[in-house]
């Protein structure tokens, strides 16, 4: 098992480094520069000034030494200074952000998890009923519905029409000098419809794939054996079948990880969460490199780490694959 693990963690290295490297490239050959999109509102700025600003961001070297220069800056945990007005440091503008992400993100993932494993698994038991048809016309809107409209959808019936619901930020105004319940209540009612939209469609999707995995399942000859010893339905399907079911799951929770960063980009914008969601928006318009390249950094690291992360799980509910087998 420890060796199997070296040999992924080794693995990390050169793939964060190739990922680094087109990212890298890429951003830069977009059309559009910071220096452009700064002065685009002042037209009687000159040359000279344009040129003193594109030196002191250094875009004025060729591009693999500008490279070269930001991976010896990431090696000692420095991402660089924002190209903003503000200019400060991209690690400290990401740890503002990160928390936020993460926390709702997670409550999304769980959610997910949580919803979709008994529904998949009793949509398998229950194949062709009212309830299997059920789940499968959700999974069709699910798939169907794009994340931005049922956000506006979300926010102008419950937040607009009804009122039920804060239809932006985290917290409503005044509400630091709440009391501790009070102010618990008013961001859980402002995360209700970003947690909503986050996990919709991964829920339908997720539900669906531990489905098909439980159909699987069901009819193979251990399962038989089981209930021939005498064991309840109960125990063959959620002991049993359920462990052997999880292996898609489990590649689906390793390309979830990474979507903590990058499917927040549509919720946080149109929810005005201050999170790396809204970050990496604002900062792809007005080109700022370094902002980009740090929050691209964290959605390579959760990549990685999520495909590490699955990895090991594959070893756990697999004993074939740890022992190299599988």
């Amino acid at each position: 098992m420890s060796v199997y693990l070296l040999k992924r963690v080794f693995l990390l290295i050169p793939l964060m480094l190739g990922i680094t490297l087109i990212t890298f490239t890429v951003i830069h050959l977009a059309p559009g520069e910071p220096v452009e999109m700064q002065m685009a509102m002042n037209p009687k700025v000159g040359k000279d000034a344009r040129d003193r600003l594109t030196k002191f961001y250094g875009l004025d070297r060729p591009l693999h030494e500008q490279y070269f220069g930001w991976v010896a800056n990431l090696s000692r945990l420095d991402l660089g200074r924002s190209f903003s007005s503000d200019s400060r440091p991209v690690l400290d503008k990401i740890k503002e952000r990160l928390p936020v992400t993460i926390s709702l993100n997670f409550i999304a993932l769980l959610l997910e998890f949580g919803l979709a494993i008994p529904i998949g698994v009793l949509a398998a038991t229950r194949r062709d009923t009212l309830f299997d048809k059920g789940i499968t016309f959700f999974v069709f809107i699910g798939f169907a519905v794009p994340t931005f409209w049922l956000a506006l959808l979300l926010m102008y019936f419950f937040g607009v029409r009804l009122g039920w619901l804060p239809i932006s930020g985290l917290h409503s105004l005044g509400s630091d000098t709440w009391g501790t319940v009070r102010y618990l209540t008013d961001m859980a009612k402002h995360l209700i419809m970003p947690v909503l939209v986050a996990s919709f469609g991964s829920l339908a999707g997720m539900s669906r794939y531990m489905r098909s995995a439980m159909l699987n399942v069901i009819g193979q000859d251990y399962m038989v054996t089981a209930r021939a010893k005498g064991l309840s339905e109960r125990t063959v399907i959620w002991k049993h079948g359920l462990r052997n079911a999880l292996l898609p799951l489990i590649t689906l929770l390793g390309f979830s990880i990474p979507g903590l960063i990058g499917g927040s980009v549509i919720f946080e914008t149109i929810y005005a969460i201050p999170g790396m969601g809204q970050l990496f928006y604002q900062a792809v318009m007005s080109r700022d490199y370094p902002v980009v390249m740090g929050v691209l950094v964290i959605g390579a690291f959760l990549t990685l780490s999520g495909n590490l992360i699955a990895d090991v799980c594959y070893a756990f509910a697999d004993p074939r694959i740890r022992q190299g087998k599988g």
